[in-house]
């Protein structure tokens, strides 16, 4: 039926006074492929900061995440946001991880081998911004929005950063979780259409160390639940729309260090980026699934087969900006993981491979960085 999208009806319930005492927590955590699940509680107030959050369990067994004669996983919490959904009160988000009885993370818990790479290193204090790049569908899960269906729109071009009913659809929908992230707290910087039709991008960052991917992790289960509301499918597919001239997404990672950002950073960020390309192939398998569609060469990305970097170019593995290269530091971007990376993987793998031992040169792609 209809009666649960009712507005009205919605109102009714969601406008019944919250209790002083209680806080509504919501615990949330990667499931086997990634995805967010989530299930709430009910605490005291006093109970709401990290240090007072109490650990919880679920059935692993329903998220392929245990066995059913052993299923029972623990939740650990590790972050905490104010609850847009559930505003107020003092209501929150808490961002977990899954582990055994035991304290032992599960297998599909990558936070945990992340935040010892990052402990390993604070004196570096290295930023992330992440670009999170999504693609919009009806609920048919076949049609982007704004497509017609069965049929393609017209080619690229006016929808990048465009403007008007003929070129921009869910706007609302980015509107919707960016607000929504700002509550959370999130380090949302931005958010712009992109070059294919009903694909939206929002950027997460800078934050330090593992906040990069808790923060993205969140800003992903808020919106899928912004596209709950709007009954809007929402995928995270590097090439969700193979036939044709059309964009795939992606979630380029912006990394540098202390001494990157500071004078003669830029000779860091070089060695940095040998280190990358001497380990291609590594982080390539450890980018995201399907990411062999995307990584063609086309398109604004650069083959998978071949690494590569530039100054301003978009059509490399790794990009060094304008910016960065005339103030001589900055920061890097690689542009290979795809928009449904693991962001603990990806960071994470970062980090150390940059910490690594020297790598050899390699020839950039611009004349003037040779």
């Amino acid at each position: 039926g209809t009666a649960a999208l009712d507005p009205a009806m919605v109102q009714k319930y969601s406008s019944i006074p919250q209790p002083s005492e209680t806080v509504m927590a919501e615990y949330v955590w990667l499931d086997a492929v990634g995805n967010t699940r989530s299930k709430t509680r009910t605490l005291p107030p006093k109970k709401t900061s990290l240090d007072q959050l109490p650990k919880w369990n679920f059935d692993g067994s329903s998220t392929d995440q245990a066995p059913g004669d052993d299923s029972e996983v623990i939740l650990v919490p590790c972050a905490v946001y104010p609850d847009p959904f559930r505003t107020g009160a003092n209501n929150v988000l808490v961002m977990c991880e899954a582990v055994t009885p035991n304290g032992d993370a599960i297998e599909s818990n990558s936070r945990s081998a992340a935040a010892k790479v990052f402990e390993k290193y604070p004196d570096e204090v290295p930023w992330f911004g992440l670009e999170q790049e999504y693609t919009l569908f009806n609920l048919d899960q076949k049609t982007p929005l704004g497509w017609p269906e069965g049929g393609f729109p017209g080619p690229q071009g006016p929808y990048y950063c465009g403007t008007g009913p003929e070129n921009m659809f869910g706007r609302a929908i980015s509107e919707a979780h960016y607000a929504a992230c700002l509550y959370a707290g999130i380090q949302i910087s931005g958010t712009n259409g992109e070059v294919m039709p009903g694909q939206w991008e929002y950027q997460v960052g800078p934050c330090v160390g593992i906040a990069a991917a808790d923060q993205l992790s969140i800003s992903r289960y808020i919106l899928a639940r912004v596209c709950e509301d709007f009954q809007v499918y929402c995928t995270l597919h590097p090439k969700p729309i193979t036939q044709g001239d059309w964009n795939g997404a992606g979630c380029h990672t912006n990394f540098s260090t202390k001494k990157m950002r500071e004078k003669g950073g830029l000779d860091e960020i070089k060695e940095a980026i040998y280190k990358l390309g001497a380990k291609h192939a590594q982080h390539i398998a450890a980018y995201g699934e399907g990411n062999e569609l995307r990584l063609t060469g086309k398109f604004e990305t650069a083959s998978m087969d071949e690494f590569s970097y530039g100054v301003a170019n978009r059509g490399c593995s790794v990009r060094i900006g304008r910016e960065t290269e005339a103030d001589g530091c900055g920061y890097l971007e690689d542009r290979r993981p795809s928009s449904n990376c693991d962001p603990y993987i990806v960071t994470g793998m970062v980090m150390e491979t940059c910490m690594g031992p020297k790598a050899p040169e390699i020839k950039a792609s611009n004349k003037d960085l040779a």
